[in-house]
């Protein structure tokens, strides 16, 4: 088996687990495997790219998702509980995020007035210059990895994606969003 790197994954399990898989299950669990596989490898795929585009710009995908939520605001700031529900991550990984972010001078916390128990984050103008530097070079790299789809194509698998997802949330028994 060749070697994992972040640009060669492998496509499957190795030959005697596929074939020890297929013994066991039958009928559509067999097909099922083969999407499970392939959506995996693609999603970790994606998730090295993305980590590599961000790298020049934001640092990381999840210091891009609160900066962005932040520039969507326009300026008018966001509690730091808000970019907890919106991220769905706990209260300490968004604090050590926006600790990070608050030491390179690309965002700022305040007390809120009304409240003293809430910080409002906003986006410094250094922050605002990187964000939109990070999503106009994500544009386009996005546009140079999705070429191969056309329109009607990248929609009808957004919408698969969409329904798998609530096919996922609903064998855990979690509602649908």
């Amino acid at each position: 088996m060749a070697p994992r790197t972040r640009d060669r994954l492998p496509s499957e399990p190795p030959p005697t687990v596929m074939e020890a898989l297929r013994k066991r299950v039958t009928g559509q669990a067999v097909p099922a495997l083969d999407v499970v596989f392939a959506l995996r490898m693609t999603a970790q795929q994606l998730d090295n790219a993305i980590t590599e585009w961000m790298a020049d710009t934001a640092g990381t995908p999840a210091r891009f998702q609160i900066m962005v939520l932040l520039w969507a605001s326009g300026g008018g700031g966001v509690p730091h509980k808000e970019i907890v529900k919106t991220l769905e991550v706990t209260r300490a990984t968004v604090s050590g995020l926006m600790a990070s972010l608050e030491r390179d001078g690309m965002v700022k916390s305040a007390v809120a007035r009304d409240d003293r128990r809430n910080l409002i984050a906003t986006l410094t103008s250094r922050g605002r210059t990187i964000v939109e530097k990070a999503i106009d070079s994500n544009v386009t790299s996005l546009r140079a990895a999705l070429a191969p789809l056309s329109a009607k194509e990248q929609a009808t698998l957004t919408s698969l994606l969409r329904r798998l997802r609530r096919g996922f949330l609903a064998a855990r028994g979690k509602p649908a969003r």
